[in-house]
């Protein structure tokens, strides 16, 4: 076993950075940001073209980050880089997400360019992030070790969402002026957040030197030729094509609802304390939902969870085009978080079983870059049906093509046969 790994403080120092830059999804992607971009930094009066901008500056930072994915991977691939690459991404979002705090009202192109680099950051981190799993954890730990990230994740980036909530909806007791000014103070919050907790890996973590280092021209060529190389075997498999391509039509739409729902929450007019409340309520849920939706899929079998999930976010984007009440928010909330941990769960499971075992780790690397171009097709298409229809209703509607098209692609795909596919490849 290399020297540092399974350490009990590189574990922990190493999942303490998911603890800090969890609270970027969940307080700026997912919750405040959206509702102040439209409130504060756009035209409240015209909802449809903040809807617009919104999604292009989602898909933009999107697109960013797959294309880039396979450089990083390229370099995360060689020894002594990965916490430098780490340390420059990481403080790219920090950075960015402090400097919300400065935007002035009405200044959304500002707003727009800070978010791009911060998504930028925090994605292109976690590549770096992942690939330093081998360096703290042996074969024997890494599933807990990979766990124990996850879980701390999910509590750290929910606990400062929840003290983010409440100096929102009562600034008073926290000595602020207003809701405005808590919001922009959440962004400062998240960003000293981050910056806190990434200290201990960047400190305690260590990286081993395993080769020469490589420059970033050669970086950028060997990413490719791999990626080239891996798309030369999923043409082989022809069962492992169809359903990365339908994968990406529903986690497009999966991802498309949770960034733009506060979006079109407010788009409705509901009130920003509802909207983050709601987004509180798929936060806690959709863990525990999780874990119910995969003993679902254990008695109907994966393939039909799955499709259940599909069919159910179509009902989601339906019942929202219907929603007119807070409280029919609230019940979407809950919906979307009993869904949302099964479909992406349970869809990397599935991957698991028609890949070769032997490739696991370069098929998963593609089907990484590949869930990293989700949100991409939807909140451009969400935006675009908004402004060129003037109804935000019909936007969030057009979403269910994308659930459809990747339920119709999925429903094809041979479980059986991927199966076999797989284990014969390459023997």
């Amino acid at each position: 076993m290399p020297a540092g790994q399974d350490s009990r403080k590189g574990i922990i120092s190493w999942s303490l950075y998911d603890w800090g830059n969890s609270a970027f999804a969940t307080t700026v992607m997912g919750g405040f940001f959206p509702l102040f971009f439209k409130a504060y930094w756009s035209d409240p009066a015209n909802p449809q073209a903040s809807t617009f901008y919104l999604g292009s500056s989602v898909s933009i930072a999107s697109i960013i980050v797959a294309l880039s994915a396979p450089i990083l991977g390229a370099i995360a691939d060689k020894g002594s880089l990965k916490k430098r690459m780490l340390f420059a991404f990481a403080y790219l979002g920090i950075l960015s997400t402090g400097a919300l705090w400065f935007v002035r009202q009405g200044n959304w192109q500002l707003a727009a360019v800070l978010y791009i680099l911060g998504t930028v950051g925090f994605s292109g981190g976690n590549i770096f992030y992942d690939a330093l799993l081998v360096s703290v954890a042996s074969r024997k730990k890494v599933d807990y070790v990979s766990s124990l990230g996850f879980a701390l994740g999910y509590i750290g980036g929910g606990l400062l969402f929840l003290v983010n909530v409440i100096m929102f909806q009562r600034p008073e007791l926290f000595g602020i002026p207003d809701g405005n000014t808590a919001i922009r103070l959440a962004f400062l919050s998240v960003a000293l957040w981050w910056a806190l907790f990434s200290l201990p890996l960047f400190l305690f973590v260590p990286e081993p030197r395993t080769g020469k280092r490589e420059g970033f021209s050669s970086a950028v060529v060997r990413g490719w030729r791999q990626i080239r190389e891996t798309i030369n075997h999923i043409r082989h498999l022809k069962v492992v094509g169809l359903f990365l391509l339908a994968y990406w039509f529903y986690i497009d739409g999966v991802d498309t609802i949770i960034r733009m729902s506060v979006d079109y929450g407010s788009s409705l007019g509901f009130s920003g304390g509802a909207l983050i409340t709601a987004l509180l309520m798929v936060q806690f849920i959709a863990f525990p939902g999780a874990l119910l939706y995969n003993l679902f899929a254990r008695k109907v079998g994966i393939k039909r969870a799955i499709i259940t999930a599909i069919f159910a976010y179509c009902m989601i984007a339906v019942l929202g085009y219907f929603m007119k009440t807070e409280a029919h928010f609230f019940m979407l909330a809950a919906l979307v978080g009993l869904f949302q941990g099964g479909i992406q769960a349970l869809s990397r499971s599935f991957y698991s079983r028609i890949i070769p075992e032997k490739r696991a780790g370069e098929f998963y690397g593609f089907f990484n870059m590949l869930g990293k171009f989700a949100a991409v097709l939807g909140p451009f298409m969400m935006g675009s049906v908004t402004i060129l229809t003037g109804s935000n209703r019909l936007g969030i509607l057009s979403i269910i093509l994308l659930f459809l098209a990747g339920g119709i692609l999925f429903a094809r795909v041979d479980q059986q046969e991927g199966e076999r596919m797989a284990e014969e490849y390459l023997e």
